[in-house]
């Protein structure tokens, strides 16, 4: 089975994603910059969904030039991602609209944590179907990033409860590990 379908369908949906989320930011009723103010936290979890929505798109991307073709259980895997990935403007929204509060910190650490889940299940499967000598195989011996990012989550979503800000920021410190495409298929592409 050929990966262009996915690829596009998958595209399409990040792109739905990101429009939905920046719908949810309503247009103040003043003219004066201030009335911007309470906004204000709405922004930033847009902006930090943007940013994850972003960092997700690119590194399917990578991915996929290391695929050559997909079976069921990869576009299943690819379903499974893109449905958590979908929950992100819910709890995007909610972050926003209740100030980075505990239980609104905790679920969007908890969706950030399913997406990460999901994605490592997506190149697992890739993994299985392209095989040990594969670039994909090559690429992804070490998973370092990924078990960091994930033990972020984990952290950050018991922490919510105690201290929200301080979990929101540890969520966009793993996000830091990740806005630079992943690297290690380039290098094996070459």
């Amino acid at each position: 089975m050929t990966k262009g379908r996915l690829e596009a369908f998958s595209d399409g949906v990040l792109a739905i994603i990101i429009t939905i989320m920046v719908l949810e930011l309503r247009i103040p009723e003043g003219e004066n910059f201030s009335d911007l103010k309470p906004l204000a936290f709405k922004f930033l979890s847009y902006l930090f969904s943007f940013i994850y929505i972003g960092i997700y798109w690119n590194n399917h991307h990578h991915l996929f030039q290391a695929v050559k073709h997909v079976n069921g259980k990869v576009l299943w895997a690819n379903l499974h991602l893109l449905f958590w990935l979908s929950i992100l403007p819910f709890a995007t929204s909610w972050l926003g609209e209740n100030h980075f509060t505990k239980n609104p910190a905790a679920l969007y650490g908890f969706i950030l944590l399913m997406c990460a889940l999901a994605f490592n299940i997506l190149q697992k499967f890739c993994l299985d179907l392209e095989g040990k000598d594969s670039v994909i195989a090559k690429a992804l011996q070490s998973t370092l990033k990924e078990k960091l990012s994930a033990l972020i989550y984990v952290s950050g979503i018991v922490l919510s409860f105690f201290l929200p800000l301080i979990a929101v920021g540890m969520y966009y410190v793993a996000a830091i590990f990740w806005v630079i495409p992943d690297l290690r298929i380039e290098k094996n592409l070459k």
